[in-house]
């Protein structure tokens, strides 16, 4: 039987069709990596976290997925005018994280996934990157992803997965400023953490991009690897 992979989602308001209503929801194409990984995946609402255990005792692998900004109070932080959060995402998905690290579940975080495992490890953001660079090339317009180039660290998951160097693609405004006691493992051209993982576990990777929207399988497939 194929593992089962959760993929953390919003709760929205939607409409298709005739209707016009909230609704979990997450980008199909988490779903389709997860799937051409050869795992099973499964789409987990902000409200799983109200039996993370029990949940994480059904699960073989976590996605942590991109989507709004981090509540700053997670990090002892004041909010910037420009965060936009998501207070019920937080919740859910921190006490699922931490329930499948309790149990050393392969984890890979994707953009605020990446973001949410800095803060779970300890870790502090960058709330608004164009106040640190002085641009917005990571986050060019609303719907509109940047492309950069990235390094990695020699003998890192992340280097073995994407090699010593890669294009990828962005959108987000915020960045990891301190990980934690996570270890940082990649870099955009202008610094900006990439990748970050703890090799002391059997998986637990970020990526600050967004691999998914370009089809890259490749960080999915070497979750599913370490189920």
């Amino acid at each position: 039987m194929r593992p089962l992979v959760g993929i953390t989602a919003y709760a929205e308001p939607a409409r298709w069709g005739v209707w016009d209503t909230r609704a979990v929801l997450i980008p199909e194409s988490y779903v389709r990596m997860v799937r051409d990984a050869g795992a099973r995946p499964v789409v987990l609402p902000p409200d799983a976290g109200d039996d993370a255990a029990g949940l994480v005792g059904r699960l073989d692998g976590l996605v942590l997925a991109g989507g709004a900004d981090i509540e700053p109070s997670q990090y002892g932080a004041e909010a910037h005018p420009t965060t936009k959060t998501r207070p019920d995402r937080d919740a859910g998905e921190l006490a699922v994280l931490r329930a499948a690290l309790d149990a050393d579940l392969p984890v890979l975080g994707v953009c605020r996934g990446m973001e949410l495992l800095a803060v779970a490890y300890g870790g502090t953001l960058y709330q608004h990157l164009p106040d640190l660079l002085g641009n917005d090339r990571h986050q060019p317009a609303p719907g509109v992803y940047g492309a950069h180039p990235a390094r990695f660290a020699t003998g890192s998951r992340a280097a073995e997965i994407f090699g010593p160097a890669a294009e990828v693609n962005s959108y987000h405004h915020q960045g990891v400023d301190k990980p934690g006691t996570l270890t940082v493992t990649g870099w955009s051209d202008d610094e900006v953490t990439e990748a970050v993982e703890d090799p002391a576990r059997r998986f637990v990777l970020g990526v600050q991009w967004h691999p998914e929207e370009a089809s890259d399988v490749r960080p999915f497939a070497a979750l599913v690897r370490a189920i």
